[in-house]
Protein backbone atom coordinates (compact mmCIF):
# COMPACT_ATOMS: atom_id res chain seq x y z
CA UNK A 1 0.00 0.00 0.00
CA UNK A 2 1.52 3.38 -1.13
CA UNK A 3 2.29 6.10 1.85
CA UNK A 4 1.08 9.60 2.05
CA UNK A 5 4.29 10.96 0.62
CA UNK A 6 4.35 8.04 -2.22
CA UNK A 7 0.70 9.23 -3.63
CA UNK A 8 1.61 13.00 -3.20
CA UNK A 9 4.33 12.60 -5.69
CA UNK A 10 2.34 10.09 -7.80
CA UNK A 11 -0.09 13.20 -7.70
CA UNK A 12 3.00 15.65 -8.46
CA UNK A 13 3.66 13.41 -11.91
CA UNK A 14 0.42 13.71 -13.15
CA UNK A 15 0.62 17.38 -12.83
CA UNK A 16 4.44 18.28 -14.00
CA UNK A 17 6.79 15.44 -14.61
CA UNK A 18 9.66 18.06 -15.64
CA UNK A 19 9.60 19.43 -12.06
CA UNK A 20 11.19 16.60 -9.63
CA UNK A 21 10.69 16.88 -6.44
CA UNK A 22 13.98 17.26 -3.52
CA UNK A 23 11.67 16.46 -0.06
CA UNK A 24 8.14 15.99 1.71
CA UNK A 25 7.59 17.45 4.44
CA UNK A 26 4.68 17.05 7.18
CA UNK A 27 3.22 19.79 8.11
CA UNK A 28 0.07 18.50 9.17
CA UNK A 29 -2.12 20.02 12.15
CA UNK A 30 -1.46 17.47 15.48
CA UNK A 31 -5.51 17.86 15.84
CA UNK A 32 -6.49 16.31 12.77
CA UNK A 33 -6.51 13.92 10.45
CA UNK A 34 -6.03 15.59 7.55
CA UNK A 35 -2.82 15.05 5.89
CA UNK A 36 -0.92 18.52 4.54
CA UNK A 37 2.66 18.22 3.42
CA UNK A 38 5.37 20.94 1.95
CA UNK A 39 6.60 20.14 -1.70
CA UNK A 40 10.26 21.43 -2.27
CA UNK A 41 11.26 21.25 -5.35
CA UNK A 42 15.03 20.70 -6.54
CA UNK A 43 15.14 24.62 -7.16
CA UNK A 44 14.14 25.07 -4.15
CA UNK A 45 10.13 26.67 -4.99
CA UNK A 46 7.25 24.55 -3.06
CA UNK A 47 4.10 24.10 -3.05
CA UNK A 48 1.25 23.18 -0.46
CA UNK A 49 -0.51 19.35 -0.86
CA UNK A 50 -3.55 18.46 0.93
CA UNK A 51 -3.98 14.54 1.42
CA UNK A 52 -7.67 13.72 2.04
CA UNK A 53 -9.25 10.16 2.38
CA UNK A 54 -12.49 11.18 4.13
CA UNK A 55 -15.89 11.42 1.77
CA UNK A 56 -16.41 12.08 -1.50
CA UNK A 57 -14.24 12.52 -3.90
CA UNK A 58 -16.55 14.48 -5.90
CA UNK A 59 -17.48 16.21 -3.26
CA UNK A 60 -13.88 17.17 -2.71
CA UNK A 61 -13.48 18.44 -6.24
CA UNK A 62 -16.64 20.23 -6.26
CA UNK A 63 -15.79 22.16 -3.16
CA UNK A 64 -12.39 23.40 -4.86
CA UNK A 65 -13.64 24.15 -7.57
CA UNK A 66 -16.49 26.70 -6.02
CA UNK A 67 -13.58 27.77 -3.74
CA UNK A 68 -11.52 28.27 -6.96
CA UNK A 69 -14.52 30.92 -8.38
CA UNK A 70 -14.68 32.29 -4.89
CA UNK A 71 -11.12 33.46 -5.24
CA UNK A 72 -10.94 34.47 -8.21
CA UNK A 73 -14.09 36.61 -8.27
CA UNK A 74 -14.33 38.42 -4.68
CA UNK A 75 -13.04 42.06 -5.57
CA UNK A 76 -10.80 44.12 -3.45
CA UNK A 77 -9.54 43.93 -0.55
CA UNK A 78 -10.20 40.31 -0.46
CA UNK A 79 -9.23 39.44 -4.11
CA UNK A 80 -5.71 37.80 -2.89
CA UNK A 81 -7.49 36.53 0.46
CA UNK A 82 -7.93 32.49 -0.34
CA UNK A 83 -4.82 30.15 -0.74
CA UNK A 84 -5.20 29.35 -4.39
CA UNK A 85 -5.45 25.62 -5.88
CA UNK A 86 -2.84 24.58 -8.75
CA UNK A 87 -4.64 24.44 -12.11
CA UNK A 88 -4.08 22.37 -14.88
CA UNK A 89 -6.04 23.41 -18.58
CA UNK A 90 -7.81 25.97 -16.92
CA UNK A 91 -9.10 23.59 -14.16
CA UNK A 92 -8.47 22.93 -10.66
CA UNK A 93 -5.95 19.72 -10.29
CA UNK A 94 -7.08 17.15 -7.97
CA UNK A 95 -5.64 13.76 -7.86
CA UNK A 96 -7.20 10.08 -7.22
CA UNK A 97 -5.34 7.34 -6.04
CA UNK A 98 -7.58 3.64 -5.47
CA UNK A 99 -5.92 0.81 -5.12
CA UNK A 100 -7.26 -2.26 -3.14
CA UNK A 101 -9.41 -0.10 0.08
CA UNK A 102 -6.97 3.06 -0.21
CA UNK A 103 -8.26 5.36 -1.64
CA UNK A 104 -7.45 9.44 -1.32
CA UNK A 105 -7.46 12.60 -3.24
CA UNK A 106 -4.95 15.26 -3.60
CA UNK A 107 -4.90 19.02 -4.57
CA UNK A 108 -1.99 21.17 -4.20
CA UNK A 109 -2.56 25.07 -3.21
CA UNK A 110 -0.15 28.08 -3.82
CA UNK A 111 1.80 28.58 -0.10
CA UNK A 112 -0.44 31.33 1.81
CA UNK A 113 1.67 34.84 2.80
CA UNK A 114 1.13 34.83 6.43
CA UNK A 115 0.89 38.27 7.82
CA UNK A 116 -0.47 38.37 11.64
CA UNK A 117 -1.97 36.05 13.40
CA UNK A 118 -4.45 37.47 16.11
CA UNK A 119 -3.98 37.63 19.70
CA UNK A 120 -5.16 34.31 21.89
CA UNK A 121 -7.32 37.23 23.84
CA UNK A 122 -8.64 40.06 22.00
CA UNK A 123 -9.54 43.50 23.62
CA UNK A 124 -12.37 45.39 23.03
CA UNK A 125 -11.09 47.62 20.11
CA UNK A 126 -9.62 43.88 17.99
CA UNK A 127 -13.44 42.62 18.56
CA UNK A 128 -15.21 45.79 17.13
CA UNK A 129 -12.46 45.46 14.08
CA UNK A 130 -13.10 42.15 13.61
CA UNK A 131 -16.48 42.20 13.40
CA UNK A 132 -16.90 45.30 11.11
CA UNK A 133 -14.34 42.89 8.83
CA UNK A 134 -16.24 39.93 8.71
CA UNK A 135 -19.13 41.70 7.64
CA UNK A 136 -17.74 42.99 4.85
CA UNK A 137 -16.23 39.71 4.06
CA UNK A 138 -19.60 38.25 4.18
CA UNK A 139 -20.89 41.09 2.05
CA UNK A 140 -18.06 40.29 -0.63
CA UNK A 141 -18.97 36.59 -1.19
CA UNK A 142 -23.00 37.59 -0.72
CA UNK A 143 -22.02 39.93 -4.34
CA UNK A 144 -20.93 36.89 -5.89
CA UNK A 145 -22.98 33.83 -4.75
CA UNK A 146 -25.21 33.71 -8.24
CA UNK A 147 -21.89 33.42 -10.12
CA UNK A 148 -20.77 30.84 -8.23
CA UNK A 149 -20.73 26.64 -8.88
CA UNK A 150 -23.67 24.67 -7.49
CA UNK A 151 -22.64 22.93 -4.17
CA UNK A 152 -24.59 19.64 -3.87
CA UNK A 153 -24.37 19.35 0.20
CA UNK A 154 -27.12 21.01 2.40
CA UNK A 155 -27.93 20.55 6.02
CA UNK A 156 -30.86 18.63 5.67
CA UNK A 157 -29.03 15.79 3.87
CA UNK A 158 -26.13 15.69 6.20
CA UNK A 159 -28.65 15.96 9.39
CA UNK A 160 -30.74 12.80 7.10
CA UNK A 161 -27.42 11.09 6.72
CA UNK A 162 -26.83 10.91 10.23
CA UNK A 163 -30.31 9.77 10.96
CA UNK A 164 -29.85 7.07 8.50
CA UNK A 165 -26.37 6.05 10.20
CA UNK A 166 -28.25 5.81 13.58
CA UNK A 167 -30.53 2.75 11.89
CA UNK A 168 -28.03 1.06 10.40
CA UNK A 169 -24.90 1.25 12.45
CA UNK A 170 -26.03 2.61 15.73
CA UNK A 171 -23.67 0.77 17.62
CA UNK A 172 -20.77 3.15 16.61
CA UNK A 173 -22.63 5.96 18.48
CA UNK A 174 -22.44 4.10 22.04
CA UNK A 175 -24.94 3.34 24.20
CA UNK A 176 -29.27 3.56 23.57
CA UNK A 177 -29.09 6.82 25.06
CA UNK A 178 -26.24 8.53 23.16
CA UNK A 179 -28.68 7.43 20.26
CA UNK A 180 -31.77 8.52 21.30
CA UNK A 181 -29.93 11.74 22.07
CA UNK A 182 -28.97 12.66 18.83
CA UNK A 183 -32.39 11.53 16.80
CA UNK A 184 -34.02 13.89 19.40
CA UNK A 185 -31.59 16.98 18.19
CA UNK A 186 -31.58 16.00 14.45
CA UNK A 187 -35.47 16.00 14.83
CA UNK A 188 -35.40 19.35 16.75
CA UNK A 189 -32.94 20.77 14.21
CA UNK A 190 -35.07 19.77 11.34
CA UNK A 191 -38.10 21.24 13.11
CA UNK A 192 -36.93 24.24 14.30
CA UNK A 193 -34.73 25.14 10.68
CA UNK A 194 -38.34 25.26 9.63
CA UNK A 195 -39.71 27.33 12.35
CA UNK A 196 -36.70 30.00 11.45
CA UNK A 197 -37.57 30.08 8.02
CA UNK A 198 -33.85 28.85 7.07
CA UNK A 199 -34.63 27.82 3.72
CA UNK A 200 -35.34 31.60 3.04
CA UNK A 201 -31.70 32.61 3.83
CA UNK A 202 -29.54 33.85 1.61
CA UNK A 203 -27.08 31.10 0.87
CA UNK A 204 -23.25 32.04 0.28
CA UNK A 205 -19.41 30.58 1.08
CA UNK A 206 -18.96 29.08 4.61
CA UNK A 207 -16.22 28.38 5.84
CA UNK A 208 -17.12 27.63 9.07
CA UNK A 209 -13.78 26.81 11.41
CA UNK A 210 -12.37 30.61 12.00
CA UNK A 211 -9.71 29.38 14.82
CA UNK A 212 -7.16 31.65 14.88
CA UNK A 213 -4.76 29.23 13.03
CA UNK A 214 -6.94 29.19 10.09
CA UNK A 215 -6.09 32.96 8.94
CA UNK A 216 -4.41 36.15 9.72
CA UNK A 217 -4.52 40.00 9.71
CA UNK A 218 -2.65 43.14 9.03
CA UNK A 219 -2.35 45.77 11.60
CA UNK A 220 -5.87 47.33 11.98
CA UNK A 221 -7.54 43.68 11.78
CA UNK A 222 -8.25 43.47 8.29
CA UNK A 223 -8.03 40.15 6.80
CA UNK A 224 -5.12 39.20 4.65
CA UNK A 225 -5.07 35.51 4.42
CA UNK A 226 -7.67 32.32 4.86
CA UNK A 227 -6.71 28.80 4.47
CA UNK A 228 -7.58 25.58 5.43
CA UNK A 229 -10.95 25.09 3.90
CA UNK A 230 -12.24 21.17 5.43
CA UNK A 231 -15.63 22.67 6.54
CA UNK A 232 -16.02 24.69 3.60
CA UNK A 233 -19.98 24.41 2.51
CA UNK A 234 -21.94 26.58 0.37
CA UNK A 235 -25.03 27.91 3.57
CA UNK A 236 -26.20 30.43 5.65
CA UNK A 237 -23.90 33.16 7.17
CA UNK A 238 -24.62 32.34 10.45
CA UNK A 239 -22.89 28.96 10.42
CA UNK A 240 -20.10 30.76 10.70
CA UNK A 241 -20.78 32.66 14.04
CA UNK A 242 -20.05 29.80 16.50
CA UNK A 243 -16.50 29.65 15.67
CA UNK A 244 -16.71 33.55 15.88
CA UNK A 245 -17.71 33.49 19.07
CA UNK A 246 -14.80 31.28 20.15
CA UNK A 247 -12.19 34.11 18.79
CA UNK A 248 -13.96 36.97 20.69
CA UNK A 249 -14.20 34.97 23.90
CA UNK A 250 -13.16 35.67 27.06
CA UNK A 251 -10.96 32.35 27.43
CA UNK A 252 -9.72 33.31 24.17
CA UNK A 253 -7.30 30.69 21.83
CA UNK A 254 -6.39 27.48 23.88
CA UNK A 255 -4.24 24.24 23.05
CA UNK A 256 -6.47 22.28 25.02
CA UNK A 257 -9.97 23.24 23.79
CA UNK A 258 -13.52 22.18 23.70
CA UNK A 259 -16.74 23.11 22.09
CA UNK A 260 -19.30 24.74 24.87
CA UNK A 261 -22.01 26.85 23.86
CA UNK A 262 -21.31 29.52 26.64
CA UNK A 263 -18.78 31.92 24.04
CA UNK A 264 -22.31 32.96 22.55
CA UNK A 265 -23.73 34.17 25.27
CA UNK A 266 -20.75 36.27 26.23
CA UNK A 267 -20.72 40.22 26.29
CA UNK A 268 -17.63 39.97 23.97
CA UNK A 269 -19.69 38.04 21.17
CA UNK A 270 -22.42 40.94 21.64
CA UNK A 271 -19.94 43.66 20.94
CA UNK A 272 -19.04 41.38 18.12
CA UNK A 273 -22.51 41.00 16.69
CA UNK A 274 -23.23 44.74 17.36
CA UNK A 275 -20.46 45.38 14.75
CA UNK A 276 -21.28 43.26 12.57
CA UNK A 277 -24.89 44.30 12.77
CA UNK A 278 -24.31 48.04 11.89
CA UNK A 279 -22.87 47.20 8.47
CA UNK A 280 -24.74 43.66 7.19
CA UNK A 281 -27.99 43.84 9.28
CA UNK A 282 -29.44 40.32 10.48
CA UNK A 283 -32.67 39.68 11.04
CA UNK A 284 -34.51 37.73 14.00
CA UNK A 285 -34.58 34.52 12.59
CA UNK A 286 -31.27 34.55 11.54
CA UNK A 287 -29.91 34.61 15.12
CA UNK A 288 -32.53 32.31 16.74
CA UNK A 289 -30.61 30.07 14.00
CA UNK A 290 -27.54 30.40 15.74
CA UNK A 291 -28.94 28.09 18.08
CA UNK A 292 -29.28 25.60 15.48
CA UNK A 293 -25.89 26.27 13.81
CA UNK A 294 -24.17 25.13 16.97
CA UNK A 295 -26.62 22.28 17.33
CA UNK A 296 -25.76 20.97 13.28
CA UNK A 297 -22.06 21.70 14.30
CA UNK A 298 -22.25 19.54 16.98
CA UNK A 299 -24.15 16.86 15.61
CA UNK A 300 -21.86 16.52 11.84
CA UNK A 301 -18.61 17.72 12.75
CA UNK A 302 -18.33 16.45 15.98
CA UNK A 303 -20.86 13.49 16.30
CA UNK A 304 -21.00 12.06 13.29
CA UNK A 305 -17.99 12.95 11.43
CA UNK A 306 -15.84 13.29 14.71
CA UNK A 307 -13.11 10.34 14.31
CA UNK A 308 -12.29 11.94 10.83
CA UNK A 309 -11.69 15.25 11.55
CA UNK A 310 -9.89 14.81 14.54
CA UNK A 311 -7.35 12.52 15.69
CA UNK A 312 -8.14 9.86 18.08
CA UNK A 313 -7.45 11.47 21.35
CA UNK A 314 -9.37 14.54 20.30
CA UNK A 315 -12.46 12.83 18.91
CA UNK A 316 -12.87 10.47 22.00
CA UNK A 317 -12.75 13.48 24.19
CA UNK A 318 -14.83 15.73 22.19
CA UNK A 319 -17.96 13.35 21.39
CA UNK A 320 -18.21 12.26 25.11
CA UNK A 321 -18.22 15.82 26.03
CA UNK A 322 -21.14 16.28 23.54
CA UNK A 323 -23.37 13.36 24.65
CA UNK A 324 -22.31 14.62 28.81
CA UNK A 325 -22.41 18.40 27.91
CA UNK A 326 -22.67 20.31 24.32
CA UNK A 327 -26.03 18.76 23.49
CA UNK A 328 -28.19 18.65 26.85
CA UNK A 329 -26.75 22.55 26.93
CA UNK A 330 -28.17 23.23 23.31
CA UNK A 331 -31.77 23.83 24.43
CA UNK A 332 -30.59 25.48 27.80
CA UNK A 333 -28.07 27.76 27.70
CA UNK A 334 -28.43 29.94 25.12
CA UNK A 335 -31.38 32.81 24.83
CA UNK A 336 -31.69 34.29 21.19
CA UNK A 337 -34.28 36.71 22.51
CA UNK A 338 -31.74 38.84 24.78
CA UNK A 339 -29.48 39.10 21.38
CA UNK A 340 -32.51 40.32 19.23
CA UNK A 341 -33.97 42.51 21.88
CA UNK A 342 -30.29 44.40 22.46
CA UNK A 343 -29.55 44.65 18.73
CA UNK A 344 -32.93 46.21 18.32
CA UNK A 345 -34.05 43.68 15.23
CA UNK A 346 -37.52 44.01 14.60
CA UNK A 347 -39.60 40.89 14.62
Amino acid sequence: MSSHPDIVKAAWRGYDPSRSIKAIEDISPMVSTNSVYKVTFADEDFVIAKLSTFGKYENFKEDHRIIHSLSNNLLYPFENLLAKSLLKNNHVYTYRYRKGKKDAWVVFYNPSRVMQRMPRRLHEGHIRNFGRQIAKFHLACSRIRNVLPKSSKTLRTDINTLLEQLETDGKRFGSKDNIEMIRYHCEQFLKNRNKCNAGSFETIPVFIDWNIGNFSVIDNFELFSRWDYDWFRMSSRMLDFYFFSRVVSDAGDKTVFSYLISPMMEERFFTFLSEYHKINPFTADEIRFLREGYRFFILNYVVKNGNHFFSEQYAEKLQKEAYEIYLPSVDSDFDPEEIIERLKIKQ
